[in-house]
């Protein structure tokens, strides 16, 4: 069965799942690079705090200008960016447990209406049909994206 032969209602529950899935992977994408972000904080912090002496003074970068600041005023604001970071990855955690609820939320609408077109088929062939699953009768769904849904054998 092609996409174009799949019911509408099916076909929008897997573009749901499409835009869930690309949604997750973005948001993985921004905790991962704050992560980075805040692990380069982290080092910048260690570096500052071995200094000592009178030295009380250290450069930091303005685009492309080095820039003579105080120290304690480079680690308040290494410290401001830290925590800003910090919560930004608690937000983008949040967001990651909520998609991921909504993506398996979706999966299993997915694969009750497949189970119910598979049950429709073998009581005489009617919605769903051959070409759901493998040839063959094995696992998969045979939908676009690959599909991560449990499909039953046709005819049973």
């Amino acid at each position: 069965m092609s996409e174009q032969e799949l019911p509408p209602w099916l076909r929008e529950q897997l573009s749901r799942l499409q835009q869930l899935q690309q949604n997750l992977q973005a948001i993985m994408m921004q905790k991962q690079q704050v992560e980075l972000e805040i692990v380069e904080i982290d080092r910048a912090l260690e570096e500052l705090k071995k200094m000592e002496g009178d030295n009380n003074s250290v450069y930091k970068g303005a685009g492309p200008l080095l820039i003579k600041t105080k120290k304690e005023d480079v680690l308040k604001e290494l410290e401001e960016k830290k925590e800003l970071s910090n919560t930004r990855v608690t937000v983008l955690g949040k967001q990651e447990t909520r998609v991921k609820d909504n993506l398996k939320e979706v999966e299993n609408k997915i694969n009750t209406m497949i189970r119910q077109m598979q049950s429709g088929a073998a009581g005489g062939g009617g919605v769903g049909g051959p070409g759901l699953g493998t040839p063959g009768g094995g696992q998969g769904s045979g939908l676009p994206g690959g599909g991560n849904f449990a499909t039953r054998p046709q005819g049973q």
